[in-house]
């Protein structure tokens, strides 16, 4: 009986008290969690820390810092050279538009070898010189007389083409006349930066000042 009764006790006893059944997820979470906390410690020490190798700093920004100050200085040349050749335009119309002789070959020649001087980079010019007369009754341009030098394709104005050039003219009153003077010019970058080669090309048109024509002797 006594025997039964310590067999039934530790009967209830084993099975009063069941196992624990261990989670996994709380484990993982215990020892991440000190893992988790080095890092961040780490991380903000490394926020801190102002230490450096100046050999390794100039090894990588050095080239950027270069390649940034020649890209300055061809974008800066670039605007240089582009407002040369425009004063140089400027220059050889306003010396046309003061003209009141015959404007002959020659003359043409000597325009030409003035911008090549004027703008002194070296490089082919072409240059094209144009005496446009604007008619009321036709409303339209024609042209008295169109000479070039080295333009591409030799080609100049004429009264066949000089209506493709109309949106870029001025509005003038009838028998008007207006000398046009467009020039041409390469751009070539000192440093290969991303900037290719440019056409620098000026639109330059002046009324005379002294005579109603500038006459052509051909």
């Amino acid at each position: 009986m006594a025997g039964t009764l310590r067999s039934g006790r530790a009967t209830r006893r084993t099975g009063a008290a069941p196992k624990a059944i261990a989670r996994p997820d709380r484990g993982i979470a215990r020892h991440m969690g000190p893992l988790i906390g080095s890092a961040k410690r780490a991380a903000r020490r490394f926020g801190r820390d102002t230490r450096g190798s100046v050999t390794i700093e100039f090894v990588i920004m050095m080239p950027l810092i270069f390649w940034a100050f020649m890209a300055l200085y061809v974008y800066f040349d670039g605007y240089r050279q582009s407002s040369i050749n425009l004063k140089a335009a400027y220059t050889v119309s306003d010396i046309l538009s003061r003209e009141t002789g015959t404007v002959d070959d020659t003359y043409i020649d000597s325009m030409h070898a003035l911008f090549d001087f004027l703008i002194a980079n070296g490089t082919d010019t072409g240059l094209r010189i144009s005496v446009l007369r604007w008619s009321g009754p036709d409303d339209r341009y024609y042209v008295d007389w169109s000479t070039e030098r080295d333009w591409a394709g030799g080609e100049i104005l004429s009264d066949g083409n000089v209506m493709d050039h109309s949106a870029k003219l001025p509005v003038m009153s009838n028998a008007e006349r207006l000398i046009l003077v467009e020039t041409r010019n390469t751009y070539l970058p000192v440093f290969k930066v991303g900037l290719g080669e440019m056409k620098l090309d000026n639109f330059v048109f002046t009324s005379p000042r002294f005579v109603q024509n500038v006459a052509w002797q051909g």
